[in-house]
């Protein structure tokens, strides 16, 4: 699977962590930065590009990540076509595929251990959308808020 992955300087250190270790899976990687640490730089930075490519199908899935997770998800969902959420269970991480056809998992690099996020990144990318009528009627019911101008 071809896998984007991004990080502020809040998610650094844990996609320094992840990266090789998707690799090690046999992930193909694509690293939208940061590629250095830098605690002046801005989670859009890195998290819209990544979002894009989601959306544009360039990547399978996106792997989002600034300190809590929560401002990578912010922006990743400004990106027609994207689903993110921020993940801190294992069941969120599958189910949020499965049922929400989720593309891009948020994690937090200042509360998510490196442990407990491959845990969280290898259900989520293991996981498959169902396609089941009542989530594509709910599907449906978001793809109609993209639409609104």
């Amino acid at each position: 699977m071809k896998i984007g992955i991004a990080a502020d300087h809040g998610g650094y250190k844990l996609k320094e962590i992840i990266h090789p270790w998707l690799i090690k899976l046999g992930h193909e990687v694509i690293d939208f930065g940061a590629y250095k640490l830098d605690n002046t730089d801005d989670y859009p930075d890195y998290i819209i590009p990544l979002a894009e490519a989601v959306a544009d199908k360039e990547v399978d899935r996106g792997i989002a990540l600034c300190g809590s997770g929560v401002g990578a998800s912010v922006a990743a969902n400004k990106v027609k076509g994207v689903r993110a959420a921020l993940i801190n269970d294992h069941f969120s991480a599958h189910q949020g595929v499965e049922d929400d056809d989720l593309n891009v998992l948020c994690l937090g690099g200042r509360v998510t251990g490196s442990s407990a996020a491959e845990e969280y990144i290898e259900a989520f990318l293991n996981a498959e959308f169902t396609g089941a009528d009542r989530h594509m009627r709910r599907l449906g019911k978001v793809a109609l808020l993209e639409t609104r101008g």
